[in-house]
C-alpha cells in the first residue's frame, strides 16, 4: 500500500512538472492552455520516439495522432451542403450556405489550411467547423484546399497546389457554376497556410492575370519568413505554446527540403550574415527595427552576424524564394495587393511576420486592417468549439468573419 502511494505521488509529481509552464497572466486561460500544450508535446515526444527507433517518420506520426479523433465525413447539415471533390486534380472540400434568396450570387471564399505544411487538412474537425462558421456566417461558398502534405511534399509542391486550386476556382464558368459573384471573391488562409495565400496572391500579379479577381486577403497569424528567427516575436515568445521557435525552425527546415542539422544555426541568424550578399541584399524588407512599432520592439536588438554559415543557402536555396518567404516581395509587387486583412497574437513566435508584412503593405498603398489580440497565442482560431474552447478563439473568429462579412 505504502509502494502505491510512492508511485501516485511520483506520478502525480512527473504530471505536474511536465504540465507546468511559466505562462503570462494575460495570456488566455493560462492552465487550460498548458494542459495543451502538454498534449501536444507528449504527442511530439511520441512521433520523435518512434522516429528514433526507425519505424516511421515523425511527421507520419503526428498527423495521425493529430487527425485520428479529428476527421469528418462531407456531414451536409440545414444550413450548409458540404461536398468533397477536387479541382486540378487536387482534393477540395466546399461549403455551400443554403441560399438565403433564390438566383442570388454569393460571395467566395478560397481557405488554406495551416499545420507547418505537415499537418491539418479541410477534413479535420477544427477547419471544417470554421469553414462552415465561415460559409454560414458570410453567405459564401468556401472552397477548403486539401494541399499535398510533409513529408511526401516539400516546397514548392504546397505552393503549387494552392496556386493551381486557385487559378482553376477563378475560371468564369466554374465561379458561374458555384453561384458566385466574381467580383467578390477572397482568399485566406492561417499560419502556412497564411504563408500559401500570401504567395499564391504575389504569383498571381507575377503571373499578370487573375489578380483583379481576388477582392480581399484575410491572413491568420501567417508565417512569412524564414530569414530572421530572432525577431522581437521570436524572441519573446521561443518557448511559448503552441509553437516554439525551435519547431518552428524545424517546420521550416523541413519544407524547404533541409537538413535538421541547421537548426541551431537558422536560430543563431548565421544563414543571414553579413558576409552572404543575397541575405544583404534583402535585409531591408525585413528590417524590423524600421518596420515595428517601438513598444513590439521593447527591449529586444537585432541579431545579425558578421560572419555566417554560407553552405546553408548552398544547400537550401530556397530560403531566399519569395514564394517561400512572401515578405521579402518587392514593393512594386505589394502595390497590387488587395485589400488586406492580418490578424495577430501577442503570445505567438509569428506575430511579428504578420505586423511587418502588414507594414509593407501600407508603405506600398494598400488598405490594411490589422487585428491585434493581446491575449492571443499561436492557432488559438481553431480553438472556438467544444471540447478545446478557448475565450481568444471564439473572439478570433468572429472578427475574421465579420471582416469578410462587412468587407467582401
Amino acid at each position: 500500500m505504502k509502494c502505491a502511494w510512492v508511485l501516485l505521488v511520483a506520478f502525480a509529481s512527473l504530471s505536474a512538472y511536465y504540465v507546468y509552464l511559466p505562462l503570462p497572466s494575460t495570456i488566455s486561460e493560462p492552465w487550460k492552455l498548458m494542459v495543451l500544450d502538454a498534449v501536444f508535446r507528449c504527442a511530439q515526444d511520441l512521433s520523435n520516439l518512434v522516429h528514433y527507433f526507425g519505424f516511421v517518420h515523425h511527421l507520419r506520426v503526428l498527423s495521425f495522432i493529430t487527425g485520428f479523433f479529428d476527421k469528418l465525413d462531407a456531414e451536409s447539415c440545414e444550413n450548409v451542403k458540404v461536398t468533397d471533390t477536387v479541382f486540378d486534380g487536387i482534393p477540395i472540400r466546399i461549403f455551400d450556405p443554403v441560399e438565403k434568396w433564390d438566383k442570388t450570387l454569393k460571395r467566395g471564399v478560397l481557405y488554406i489550411h495551416g499545420g507547418g505544411w505537415a499537418l491539418g487538412g479541410a477534413r479535420m474537425r477544427s477547419y471544417d467547423q470554421l469553414c462552415r462558421a465561415v460559409a454560414e456566417g458570410v453567405n459564401a461558398v468556401v472552397v477548403s484546399i486539401e494541399y499535398r502534405l510533409l513529408p511526401d511534399a516539400h516546397f514548392p509542391e504546397q505552393f503549387n497546389d494552392a496556386l493551381h486550386v486557385t487559378k482553376y476556382f477563378l475560371q468564369p464558368h466554374v465561379l458561374a457554376e458555384l453561384s458566385i459573384d466574381s467580383s467578390r471573391v477572397a482568399i485566406s488562409g492561417d499560419s502556412a497556410g497564411g504563408n500559401l495565400a500570401t504567395a499564391v496572391c504575389q504569383q498571381l500579379i507575377r503571373d499578370g492575370n487573375a489578380i483583379n479577381k481576388i477582392k480581399l486577403q484575410a491572413l491568420i497569424y501567417p508565417v512569412l519568413q524564414v530569414l530572421d528567427f530572432n525577431t522581437p516575436s521570436y524572441q519573446q515568445n521561443m518557448d511559448m505554446p503552441i509553437l516554439p521557435r525551435f519547431v518552428m525552425a524545424k517546420y521550416w527546415l523541413h519544407y524547404l527540403n533541409g537538413s535538421y542539422k541547421y537548426v541551431d544555426t537558422v536560430l543563431a541568424n548565421n544563414h543571414t550574415s553579413f558576409d552572404i550578399s543575397q541575405a544583404v541584399a534583402l535585409r531591408e524588407r525585413l528590417n524590423w527595427s524600421s518596420l515595428l512599432p517601438s513598444g513590439i520592439q521593447k527591449h529586444y536588438k537585432p541579431v545579425v552576424q558578421p560572419m555566417g554559415t554560407p553552405e546553408v543557402i548552398q544547400e537550401i536555396p530556397a530560403i531566399f524564394d519569395v514564394r517561400a518567404s512572401p515578405l521579402i516581395a518587392e514593393k512594386e509587387s505589394l502595390k497590387l495587393m488587395p485589400k488586406t486583412y492580418i490578424l495577430t497574437c501577442e503570445f505567438d513566435v509569428l506575430r511579428d511576420d504578420g505586423l511587418m508584412y502588414a507594414k509593407r503593405l501600407e508603405d506600398a498603398g494598400v488598405e490594411v486592417t490589422r487585428d491585434h489580440f493581446e491575449d492571443g497565442f499561436h492557432g488559438c482560431m481553431i480553438f472556438a468549439t467544444w471540447p478545446l474552447y478557448f475565450s481568444v478563439g471564439a473572439r478570433t473568429r468572429d472578427n475574421y468573419i465579420k471582416w469578410l462579412d462587412e468587407n467582401l
